[in-house]
C-alpha cells in the first residue's frame, strides 16, 4: 500500500546575497530518508526573490562545474544593482510607512533576475539518486544581515486531476501590461478555494494556465508592486538592455549626449558576458544558448524572459490540518504579463486542481 504524501518544512539562513542551498541534502540531514520513498516531490518557496529552476534546466546546468552560478551571473549582469529602478526609489513607495522605507531592501534587480532567469516558486522534481535540488536565493542578505527563508517539500506518489475551470480576466488597452491574478475582484483565489473544499483536497496543487490561443503573454509568480510591475518590468519588455545600459553610463565620456552609444556599449558588454557563460559551460547549441542568443539579434524581450504559460500553487493543510488551502508567501502573487494588446481586452486562464496521493 502506497504511503500517504509527506510534507516537511526547511528554514534557510542565506550565507550571501546570492546563495545556492541543496535542499534535498538539507532534508536528508534534518529528516533522514522520509522523502526518499516517494518518486516525486513538490518544492515550494514562499519568497519572491528565491526559488527553484525546473528540473530539466537545473539538471543540465548541474552537469557542469559551477554551472548554476555562471547561469545566474548572466542575469545579474543584465540587471545590476542600483541601475535606476523605480521600485528602489523608496520615497515613491506610497504603500510603505516611513519606518518601512528605512528597512525595505532595494532589490528590484533580484525580482527582475528571478523572473527572467525562469525561477519558480513551485516546481515538481522526480527522484533521481544523487541529484541535488537547489534553492536559489537572489537577495539573501540585506544590510549585512541574512534574511530568513522557508521552503517546503511535499513527497508524493501520484497526481490526479480532480477539477478544471476557465476564468475570464479583463485586460487594459495597454499593449504592455501586468495583471495581479490574486486581486480579489477577479475571484480567482475564491474560486480555487471553493474547488479545494468541494473536492476535499488536502495536499495537491493549483495550476493556472493561459488558455489555448492566448499568445503574446506569460505567467510568473512574484511581488505585485506597482512600480516594479508597471515601470521596471515594462521597461524590460520594451528594451531588455535598459538597466545594463544605465549602469554602463559612467564608462562613457558624455553618455547623455549619445544614448545610442550607451546602448551599443551595453550590447557589447552583454555579448562578452554571454560568451563567457557559453564557453564556461560548453553549452553551444544548448537550450541556454538558444534562449539567450536571441537577445542579441534584436528579438523582442518576450524571447528573453523565460516566463511560461503556466504557474503552480501549493495546496496544503500544513497549517490547517484536514483543510487544504493555497499556501503562498505574504508578497507572492501570480501575475499575467502581456506584451501585445489582447484583441477583446480579455484573456482566459484555466484553473486545474490536482490531488497528490
Amino acid at each position: 500500500m502506497a504511503t500517504a504524501p509527506v510534507e516537511v518544512a526547511i528554514e534557510i539562513s542565506p550565507r550571501a546575497r546570492v546563495d545556492l542551498v541543496d535542499v534535498r541534502k538539507r532534508v536528508s540531514e534534518t529528516h533522514g530518508g522520509v522523502l526518499e520513498t516517494f518518486p516525486q516531490a513538490l518544492y515550494s518557496s514562499f519568497h519572491t526573490t528565491a526559488g527553484y529552476l525546473e528540473q530539466s534546466l537545473a539538471s543540465r546546468l548541474n552537469k557542469k562545474r559551477n554551472g548554476l552560478a555562471h547561469y545566474l551571473t548572466f542575469f545579474r549582469n543584465v540587471f545590476p544593482p542600483g541601475a535606476g529602478y523605480k521600485h528602489d526609489e523608496m520615497h515613491l513607495r506610497e504603500e510603505l510607512s516611513e519606518a518601512q522605507r528605512q528597512v525595505e531592501p532595494s532589490n528590484a534587480d533580484s525580482h527582475l533576475a528571478f523572473i527572467s532567469a525562469g525561477l519558480r516558486s513551485c516546481v515538481t522534481y522526480r527522484l533521481r539518486p544523487g541529484e541535488p535540488v537547489f534553492f536559489i536565493d537572489l537577495d539573501g542578505v540585506n544590510g549585512g544581515r541574512p534574511r530568513q527563508r522557508v521552503t517546503t517539500i511535499l513527497g508524493f506518489n501520484t497526481e490526479e486531476e480532480v477539477a478544471r475551470e476557465r476564468i475570464e480576466v479583463p485586460m487594459s488597452a495597454h499593449p504592455v501590461d501586468s495583471i495581479n491574478l490574486k486581486n480579489p475582484s477577479f475571484g480567482i483565489y475564491a474560486r480555487c478555494q471553493q474547488l479545494i473544499e468541494r473536492h476535499d483536497v488536502a495536499k495537491g496543487r493549483i495550476q493556472l494556465t493561459l488558455a489555448p490561443g492566448e499568445d503574446q503573454a506569460g505567467l510568473t509568480v512574484n511581488e505585485y508592486e506597482t512600480l516594479l510591475m508597471q515601470h521596471d518590468l515594462a521597461e524590460v519588455l520594451h528594451n531588455p538592455l535598459r538597466f545594463m545600459a544605465e549602469k554602463s553610463r559612467h564608462l562613457l565620456a558624455d553618455p547623455r549626449a549619445i544614448p545610442n552609444k550607451t546602448i551599443g556599449y551595453a550590447k557589447y558588454d552583454m555579448v562578452r558576458v554571454f560568451n563567457q557563460l557559453v564557453d564556461a559551460l560548453r553549452l553551444s547549441d544548448s537550450i541556454v544558448e538558444q534562449i539567450i542568443s536571441r537577445f542579441f539579434v534584436g528579438a523582442p524581450a518576450r524571447h528573453f524572459l523565460r516566463m511560461k504559460r503556466s504557474v503552480s500553487l501549493l495546496v496544503s493543510d500544513r497549517d490547517t490540518p484536514g483543510e487544504g488551502r493555497v499556501n503562498q508567501g505574504r508578497y507572492q502573487s501570480p501575475i499575467l504579463v502581456q506584451w501585445r494588446r489582447a484583441e477583446q481586452r480579455t484573456r482566459f486562464v484555466d484553473i486545474t486542481l490536482t490531488r497528490f496521493r
